[in-house]
């Protein structure tokens, strides 16, 4: 029996709460390794919460659970006793706005990487230099590594947490909106190093945007009221969904 690509994620029966609500509803869906799955819909259907499952945010809260089955390759990610740390470093997370840490921009790099690895100081720059490249930021930031995250543009701090996730060197990086609150040319860098990115590691985006989700998707999901209602690839879901609502929304009928 041949193992499950690390890269892989394969969701099935998935239910969540918050509290007594009910947020996700029987989801199933497979994420293939090394390609863009959006996961699109109208605000509220659960997109945002499916990745805070995925890498274990919601056991910051008491008050949230997920039963049924989320796996990165052969691993339960929702296994009790999985270690949460390493669980964050396969899958890497970044959110709508850009959160860099109050450090400088090689500090912020480094974080993650001291976290789980012990590196000379000539292998951690170099780790560094690797996930900032990586990110399309390198030659940018080269000759300001010492200065604070903060004294970059929004897009640049951006790129700054897309390496950050990279650092770790993860399989899956899980997008929550991150292009919301950037301007077109940010935009444009982003979905560029997006497209990039998947030759390497799997990638999950959540965004509002149809016509981004159609420039950088190989598959799509759509769901509504914490059901998934649809999965298919990009150019199929985009031309002729199958479902109601999924034409209605690909239309613009409602969002």
């Amino acid at each position: 029996m041949t193992a499950t690509p690390e890269g892989r994620i394969t969701v099935r029966d998935l239910d969540f709460y918050y509290g007594q609500t009910h947020a996700l509803k029987r989801v199933s869906f497979d994420m293939p390794e090394h390609q863009v799955t959006a996961l699109i819909g109208p605000s509220g259907c659960g997109t945002s919460t499916l990745l805070r499952v995925l890498n274990r945010l919601f056991d910051l809260y008491p008050d949230q659970r997920a039963t049924g089955i989320a796996r990165l390759g052969d691993v339960d990610i929702l296994a009790p006793d999985l270690d949460l740390i390493w669980l964050r470093s396969r899958v890497g997370m970044v959110f709508q706005a850009p959160t860099p840490f109050p450090f400088s921009i090689f500090g912020n790099i480094a974080y993650g990487i001291k976290l789980h690895e012990r590196l000379s100081r000539k292998r951690l720059a170099e780790r560094v230099e690797q996930a900032l490249t990586h990110a399309a930021l390198w030659p940018e930031v080269k000759d300001r590594l010492s200065e604070r995250a903060a004294s970059l543009s929004g897009g640049q701090q951006q790129r700054l947490c897309i390496a950050r996730a990279l650092a770790t060197q993860p399989s899956v990086i899980l997008l929550d909106e991150p292009t919301s609150a950037l301007d077109p040319a940010s935009t444009a860098k982003i979905e560029n190093l997006i497209d990039e990115l998947k030759l390497t590691i799997t990638v999950a985006i959540v965004t509002h945007s149809l016509q981004q989700a159609a420039r950088v998707a190989d598959h799509v999901a759509f769901l509504y009221l914490g059901e998934l209602l649809e999965t298919g690839t990009a150019s199929q879901m985009f031309t002729a969904p199958r479902t109601e609502r999924a034409q209605n929304y690909v239309a613009g009928k409602f969002g």
